[in-house]
């Protein structure tokens, strides 16, 4: 089988494209996905330097990625919800690190997987997985988001925060995002309400009135500033920095989740939600697209593709 894997811990030079790999094993609860596309995410990242190492068992060689989007090609025999032939998307968190998505073939248990939303090309479907159920569960769950709240997303142009605001907009709010000038006309037509420049000064003295909910994807010294962005510190979110919880805030750590795949799908093909390609790249430049990403600063998603 045809596939990018990793034999040790390091930097992009570990990445190497193989053409022997084994087929995946496809247990009982388990769908075989050939793979069209695979998002690329800071987490592959984090994975591949060892960082989560304490979090999850690993086994070498370690397939990179986490979300998908492609046809399935076998299905486990307690499996009901999908067929040979059907057309999925997923974020493919397991309880260890080995088979990711960077491969032709990859088991996905079925809790992990939803059936591609219709308006979505392959490319957009292996984007949204991830970096969409993190903005829908913090600002569904944590924020509580509901219509006529004022929410507050900071880095909104990059992968989460461009879902966020949009997931924030369809849910009846209004918008504030933070980015550099250069994405402010990309984020109103994402639905943001208003833009502010995180570089133009404190963002608590930018707002013409505290918000309601404050969505944090920096953390670090600009999350001291939340407490004074928002009427409750309660309805603060990051999903970068735990230290949030000093501030009275929740951390949220994303999870596969089948309806909420549904969701995102739903509002996909309802017109709610679109997906930003910043640069999709063949498999055997997995390396270089895992370099941009952690270059930062990237104005939607990056993707691998699969023929």
């Amino acid at each position: 089988m045809r596939g990018v894997a990793y034999d040790r811990f390091g930097g992009p030079e570990v990445l190497q494209l193989r053409e022997d790999l084994p087929e995946p094993p496809v247990g009982p609860d388990a769908v075989l996905v050939r793979v069209r596309a695979a998002g690329v995410n800071p987490v592959d990242i984090g994975i591949r330097e060892g960082h989560l190492a304490g979090a999850f068992p690993h086994h070498f060689p370690i397939v990179p990625g986490w979300d998908l989007a492609g046809v399935v090609e076998q299905v486990g025999p307690a499996v009901v919800d999908f067929a040979p032939g059907d057309e999925v998307f997923g974020y493919l968190r397991r309880d260890d690190v080995q088979w990711g998505t960077a491969a032709e073939l990859v088991p996905a248990p079925q809790r992990c997987i939803a059936h591609k939303p219709e308006s979505l090309g392959f490319s957009e479907a292996g984007a949204l997985p991830l970096a969409g159920l993190t903005a829908y569960q913090a600002l569904t769950e944590a924020l509580d988001v509901g219509e006529g709240d004022r929410v507050l997303v900071h880095r909104a142009a990059g992968g989460v925060g461009f879902f966020a605001v949009q997931i924030a907009a369809a849910l009846g709010a209004h918008v504030i995002g933070t980015a550099s000038p250069r994405n402010h006309g990309f984020l109103r037509d994402a639905g943001a309400a208003e833009v502010l420049d995180y570089n133009a000064g404190p963002i608590s003295e930018q707002l013409s009135e505290p918000v309601d909910a404050v969505l944090d994807l920096i953390g670090g010294p600009a999350l001291g500033d939340a407490p004074d962005q928002v009427r409750d510190p309660a309805r603060i979110a990051s999903i970068v920095d735990p230290v949030v919880r000093d501030l009275g805030g929740r951390y949220v750590f994303v999870r596969p989740d089948q309806h909420d795949l549904e969701e995102l799908g739903r509002m996909a093909d309802a017109g709610q939600l679109r997906v930003a390609i910043a640069k999709a790249f063949p498999l055997d430049q997995v390396a270089d697209a895992q370099r941009l990403v952690a270059e930062g600063h990237v104005r939607g998603k990056v993707v691998v593709t699969l023929s």
